[in-house]
């Protein structure tokens, strides 16, 4: 597989790279964790030198600094724009003070729309997320308004990000059922250490054919290759402070286990866990970091990558989630109550033994 080995994102004709280029380190407005520009306008050209085509941003990302790197250089590029997948997210309030400078009410929705338009020197944006689920503001406000920018052709495509699945699902429906503008895709953390995102919105994503774009696909870093359970960790120091904390014990299970499977493949640990993503069911495009040059090259191994059955299996159970209620009780309900021991569509189900009792009796 290669970056333009192009994919569908969800119910739509959009096809974007397997992979997404994350431009939310793109300059040093926020430290350590940032990089300069000519870095950032390296990463850039290697990416889509490679094929790939789907970039992702949004207005808080440093500052603004991000959307206007990327506005500077497709400037530079006449014609090439028109050639990329752009995305970016709105939500953040960047006006201190003013309470209408955020969120997602019509008002500051286009006041941010007309700000990122004009740092990224683009008259559209292919892909619009909501950042964040903006609980003051009704949700028919949001989707009424991102339908008027699509019918508008200044947004041609609408996702979320981080709000809650019942949320999520009210508005994919009041949009069906109004005819308003569908979301295709949802940014989701997700990754071998966060997977509690299989509780609700991924089997919705499945069900609505809607496609996931991981963020953090290896976990702020700590499924890289960098950590390893005993070491100093100073090399990371810069990352744990932007983060807040380090690996768990359990998250080091998940990390040794990457790492060996690397070692077995000859690959890095970062490809690894980027190729477990990948083979995750129905479409999942991750958004892939990069500070340097060689970070982008060590996650684009992760084309070449393909896991074996047994080790997507011990990846699998390594990292189990535990998972919010309901989850986890329709899971034990499904295997042991509804088939009754019958195997339908693949899925082989257990008796529950007071039903062996009960169906004697009567």
């Amino acid at each position: 597989m290669t970056l333009d080995s192009y994919v569908t994102l969800g119910r739509s004709g959009l096809r974007v790279s397997p992979f997404a280029l994350g431009a939310m380190t793109f300059g040093e407005d926020f430290g350590a964790v940032g990089s300069s520009v000519e870095d950032s306008e390296r990463i850039l050209s290697a990416y889509l030198d490679r094929g790939g085509n789907f970039i992702d941003t949004a207005n808080l990302y440093t500052n603004g600094h991000s959307e206007k790197i990327l506005g500077d250089f497709f400037a530079r590029t006449p014609g090439r724009r028109q050639h990329v997948v752009l995305a970016s997210k709105f939500f953040a309030n960047m006006f201190p003070g003013d309470p209408n400078g955020g969120g997602a009410g019509r008002s500051s929705i286009l006041h941010q729309l007309h700000d990122t338009l004009r740092r990224l020197q683009t008259d559209y944006l292919d892909v619009y997320w909501l950042h964040n689920w903006d609980r003051n503001t009704p949700i028919e406000e949001t989707m009424r308004t991102l339908d008027d920018l699509v019918r508008a052709g200044t947004v041609r495509y609408i996702g979320f990000s981080n709000t809650p699945a019942w949320v999520t699902a009210q508005a994919q429906t009041m949009a069906m059922l109004r005819g308003w503008t569908p979301l295709i895709a949802l940014q989701v953390e997700y990754s071998l250490l966060a997977r509690t995102v299989e509780s609700e919105l991924v089997p919705f994503a499945q069900d609505q054919g809607i496609a996931l774009v991981p963020w953090s696909p290896l976990k702020n870093g700590f499924l890289s290759g960098k950590y390893r359970r005993g070491g100093d960790g100073a090399a990371n120091s810069a990352r744990v402070e932007f983060t807040g904390a380090g690996p768990t014990d359990s998250d080091y299970d998940v990390i040794e286990a990457v790492a060996g499977i690397a070692k077995e493949l000859g690959t890095t640990s970062a490809a690894v866990a980027l190729a477990w993503l990948r083979a995750r069911p129905a479409t999942v495009v991750p958004i892939i970091g990069a500070r340097r040059l060689e970070h982008l090259e060590s996650n684009l191994e992760a084309l070449g990558v393909e896991l074996t059955p047994e080790q997507l299996d011990l990846l699998d159970e390594i990292s189990t989630p535990v998972l919010s209620y309901p989850a986890t009780l329709n899971g034990q309900m499904r295997a042991t109550l509804q088939f009754a021991g019958t195997t339908v569509d693949g899925e082989r189900s257990t008796v529950f033994r007071a039903l062996l009792a009960s169906a004697a009796r009567y």
